[in-house]
């Protein structure tokens, strides 16, 4: 038998209709200026912590506003309203980092609203998570899309995720959150 994981359940899920976006003029993803744009170029390390741009985080807590710019006094845009919600970090300036999910939405979140801890958004619903990296390997549970995964060790096609009390290997093309060609151990 293998384990269902659901968006409502331990596996510190998503439900994508769930993200509420605060309405303004200029929409949730605001343009960037040419600055920022200089700093989402893959390759570049950012100017406040020195790490990869664009590298991905998750949402530390239930809640996180994504402002029009960094700094408290400008306009929310979008909240963000799942822990564990992976967001990849385009651009930083001070203690902000503008980040987007898997759609390209976001804007400016205070940095200490942010973790290190890698997490992956299941993008194929029932997806099936393998003892091995293998196609034919057994499965030992499903996830259903939107479901928010821990992310663990990826080599070229595969990662090793884990959620309500399952572990398993996924193809790395069904979740969000890792980059095409990052390996990690």
């Amino acid at each position: 038998m293998t384990a269902r994981l659901g968006r409502t359940g331990a596996a510190a899920a998503l439900a994508l209709a769930g993200m509420i976006g605060a309405w303004g003029l200029a929409g949730p993803a605001a343009a960037q200026t040419p600055a920022e744009q200089a700093q989402t170029v893959a390759g570049q390390r950012g100017p406040v912590t020195n790490l990869p741009l664009p590298r991905y985080v998750s949402l530390k807590g239930n809640e996180g506003n994504a402002r029009r710019g960094p700094s408290l006094s400008h306009r929310i845009d979008w909240v963000f309203r799942h822990a564990g919600m992976p967001l990849r970090v385009v651009a930083e300036f001070g203690h902000w980092r503008r980040v987007e999910d898997r759609d390209g939405t976001g804007g400016w979140i205070h940095y200490a609203l942010l973790s290190g801890v890698r997490t992956a958004l299941v993008t194929q619903d029932m997806l099936e998570l393998r003892t091995r990296p293998n196609p034919d390997a057994d499965i030992v549970a499903r996830a259903e899309a939107g479901a928010i995964l821990r992310l663990n060790e990826c080599d070229p096609d595969w990662c090793r995720v884990s959620g309500g009390g399952q572990r398993g290997w996924v193809p790395k093309a069904t979740i969000w959150g890792v980059d095409a060609a990052e390996i990690r151990d």
